[in-house]
C-alpha cells in the first residue's frame, strides 16, 4: 500500500470517529465543531482520491473549523451553564485529542516519505490541517476542564508542541 493510500484510510477512520463524536454531544456548538472536523477529513479525502486518479493536483480547500471554534469559545467564555455540559463530553475531546495526535505523528511520517513533490506537498498540506484540529481539540479540551482559567485561545501559548 503506498502513501496515498495509507492516508485515505486515514481520513475515513478520522471522519468517521468525529461524526460519531458529534453524533454523541449534546451541545449544538460542539456539535458543529466535531461535524467541521468531520468535512474537513472528507475534504482531505477528496483531495488525496484525485491525486491517486489524477484528476487533480491534491487541492485542499480552506477549511472555516478553527474560525468557528474560536468564535463558539470566545462566545462560550463567562458561561457556566455551557461550561456544565461541556464538561459531560470530556471523554470524546479526549478521545479526539488522541487521535489527532495520531494523525499529526502519521502525517509526519509519510511527508518524509513522499516520493514525489506533489504527492509532498499535498501530504504537508494536510499535516498543517492536522496540526489545526489538534490546536482545535485541545483548546476544546482545556477550556472544558477550567474555562474560569482560559485566557491563552489567542497566542495557543497553553499548548505544548507535539
Amino acid at each position: 500500500m503506498n502513501n496515498l493510500e495509507k492516508a485515505l484510510q486515514k481520513e475515513l477512520e478520522m471522519k468517521t470517529n468525529y461524526e460519531t463524536i458529534a453524533g454523541e454531544t449534546q451541545l449544538p456548538g460542539v456539535k458543529k465543531i466535531f461535524t467541521l472536523l468531520a468535512g474537513d477529513e472528507q475534504k482531505h479525502y477528496d483531495a488525496v482520491l484525485a491525486m491517486i486518479r489524477r484528476t487533480d493536483p491534491g487541492h485542499v480547500p480552506d477549511t472555516t473549523a478553527l474560525e468557528t471554534a474560536k468564535e463558539l469559545l470566545s462566545a462560550w467564555t463567562g458561561d457556566s451553564e455551557t461550561a456544565a455540559h461541556l464538561k459531560k463530553d470530556l471523554e470524546g475531546y479526549r478521545i479526539a485529542l488522541q487521535l489527532e495526535t495520531e494523525s499529526v505523528r502519521f502525517y509526519e511520517s509519510l511527508v518524509k516519505e513522499a516520493s514525489n513533490a506533489e504527492e509532498k506537498k499535498l501530504l504537508s498540506t494536510i499535516l498543517k490541517e492536522e496540526r489545526n484540529h489538534y490546536t482545535i481539540v485541545a483548546n476544546l479540551y482545556e477550556f472544558a476542564l477550567k474555562p474560569e482559567y482560559y485566557l491563552a485561545w489567542g497566542e495557543f501559548s497553553n499548548l505544548s508542541d507535539l
